[in-house]
């Protein structure tokens, strides 16, 4: 079978376009959904193909996911996670070490998709907590999730469609729940092994741990207490992750009037300390997050806004301020704005006055707490000279904690047993998240990653077009035809044609493609068809070497700060690794 000048097109725009996302800094989404259109202007695919990603329920699926996971964020799910499970690693080893082990278990009974979901928020916390290189975890998260659903039947959707058509060419025998534990286990150890032992060198390093110690301009002396029904009391300062906040610094405790400074991480809290910190804007709303703290400015309590509504907020003090030359507790602050004063910075210097005895003057920063339509209503108002809302402010409502974690729980179980498809889970799971307040409609939609979802859908639209091209079926054969008639050798090509249109199209996608050359080849070579299906199982799920190749890639690229050509450095050597385990394994499990 020849390459049809469509074919021959299509592989033209699709190495064009991996050149782009190598060579060049263009965002991932752009440079696909332009292959694409590029491929539906030349004729080579409809409009409807050309969108058919946008349909397709994978991608609406991890659409969805994202809504879940913020509201695990909102209510303190994430934070428990990332507390509990992870620990306090003392080197990045350890951490992904622990990290990857977990993960790879909770994959291989799991669907890895909402798996991933809820980790890379809690990953990103426990990053940022124990100043970890966010970029050295956030891919590990991901291959080990890969890897973990190739260890049992049901840890990957492409396991079980392939199983079936196993089934319907096999004289009705399949596998069992655990048949590919024997290779899936090893591949598991292999991949653990060799991120961590390779990953300094093979993954880069940035991300936030990279500018967590970089001192914001704004220094804020916040006090917070410790609430009376807190988890933390009783708890040393170094047990309560006090001691390792980035950009921020316990300066003293307020106990009974008494004054305790150089604070040792030993030091017990008790119901009731005023703790006062030093730090920059983004520490101050990780610290007001903390389950058991709450702002010590007495006037926070008196605000009218509920506390689901409020928010952080940042303004400068203009000249034509009302209240300049006043302290905070005579300007009245509260009662002409609404809002409430947490901190002051001043041209870098550190106020240790209490709030309500600062006496405002022009150029101050006032960070205050208040409700979500300050900006609005504010942001033109001369006495200030800007007005700016702080990213991820929100409260954390820990009193849904339980109904979120039970959601999330609901909706693992209801997919394990058959119940509902993933895409159904994922949408009651979504639903129920709004319905019981764990998230508000308006952060719903804004917490979607837009730029995820179209990668997704632009690779599928190119998958579609070497599929109905014609150029994967040709470049199978072609591959097939280089083993002359050896089993092993057919076996090592049939994993990288496998692997390698997993890397450019989805992996249940490039298995379906190639199943009909396995089948042939192990009737050529006279032998049994199982092996080369398990083969063809692993090898689908050997998506390590570009982000596009397997949504949950996709769902790391962002938060971990990565570049199409991170995933090619670490990933390759991946694959080639796994691919060697599956042949010395899979000919001794299953003979051919």
């Amino acid at each position: 079978m020849a390459l049809t000048p469509d074919a021959i097109l299509t592989l033209s725009v699709i190495v064009f376009c991996f050149g782009l996302l190598v060579f060049s800094r263009f965002p991932a989404d752009a440079v696909l959904i332009g292959g694409v259109a590029l491929l539906t202007l030349l004729g080579v695919i409809t409009a409807e193909e050309a969108l058919l990603g946008l349909s397709n329920e994978g991608m609406a699926t991890v659409a969805v996911l994202f809504i879940v996971a913020r509201g695990l964020a909102q209510t303190g799910v994430v934070n428990w996670i990332s507390q509990r499970l992870l620990g306090r690693p003392n080197a990045m080893p350890q951490a992904q070490l622990r990290l990857m082990a977990p993960v790879a278990a909770l994959s291989s009974i799991l669907n890895n998709t909402p798996v991933v979901a809820m980790m890379v928020p809690a990953v990103s916390d426990w990053a940022k907590r124990n100043k970890l290189n966010v970029s050295q975890l956030m891919m590990p998260l991901s291959y080990a999730a890969i890897i973990g659903g190739t260890c049992t039947l049901v840890g990957t959707s492409t396991n079980l469609v392939i199983n079936d058509m196993l089934v319907d060419n096999h004289q009705g025998i399949g596998l069992s729940m655990f048949d590919l534990a024997w290779v899936g286990v090893p591949c598991v150890l292999v991949v653990i092994a060799f991120t961590i032992g390779f990953s300094r060198w093979l993954l880069p390093h940035r991300g936030e741990a990279d500018h967590a110690l970089f001192g914001d301009a704004r220094q804020y002396i916040v006090e917070m207490e410790v609430e009376a029904d807190s988890p933390l009391s009783g708890q040393s300062i170094e047990d309560a992750g006090l001691r390792q906040l980035p950009g921020m610094y316990l300066v003293e405790i307020d106990r009974n009037n008494q004054l305790i400074t150089a604070v040792s991480p030993r030091e017990t809290l008790l119901a009731g300390d005023h703790l006062i910190f030093a730090g920059d804007v983004r520490s101050v709303v990780d610290l007001k997050n903390i389950h058991g703290l709450k702002v010590a400015e007495r006037q926070v309590f008196k605000l009218e806004s509920g506390t689901q509504s409020r928010c952080l907020v940042e303004v400068v003090v203009s000249p034509n301020f009302p209240g300049l030359g006043k302290t905070i507790r005579d300007a009245r602050f509260r009662n002409i704005y609404g809002a409430a004063i947490i901190a002051v910075a001043r041209e870098g210097e550190q106020l240790k006055t209490k709030i309500g005895d600062i006496e405002l003057k022009p150029g101050d920063t006032l960070l205050l707490e208040t409700h979500d339509q300050f900006v609005s209503q504010q942001r033109y108002n001369r006495d200030f000279l800007l007005v700016s809302e702080i990213e991820n402010s929100r409260p954390v409502h820990y009193e849904k904690r339980g109904v979120a974690a039970l959601i999330m729980a609901g909706m693992v179980v209801l997919v394990t047993i058959g119940l509902l498809s993933m895409f159904k889970a994922a949408l009651l799971a979504a639903g129920l998240m709004i319905i019981s307040r764990c998230i508000k409609i308006q952060d719903a939609r804004q917490s979607v990653d837009w730029q995820i979802i179209l990668v997704i859908a632009a690779s599928i639209g190119l998958g579609g077009a070497m599929d109905k091209t014609g150029a994967a079926a040709v470049i199978a054969e072609a591959m097939v035809g280089l083993s002359a008639h050896s089993a092993i050798a057919t076996l090592a090509v049939l994993f990288i044609i496998t692997a390698a249109f997993s890397a450019v199209i989805s992996n249940l996608a490039a298995a379906v493609i190639v199943f009909p050359i396995a089948v042939a080849a192990s009737q050529q070579l006279g032998v049994d068809l199982l092996p080369f299906a398990v083969t063809l199982m692993v090898a689908a799920s050997a998506c390590f070497s570009t982000p596009i190749g397997y949504q949950t890639n996709l769902m790391v690229y962002g938060p971990g700060n990565y570049r199409f050509v991170d995933f090619l450095k670490i990933g390759i050597p991946l694959t080639v690794l796994v691919g060697l385990t599956t042949l010395l394994i899979v000919p001794v499990i299953w003979p051919l």
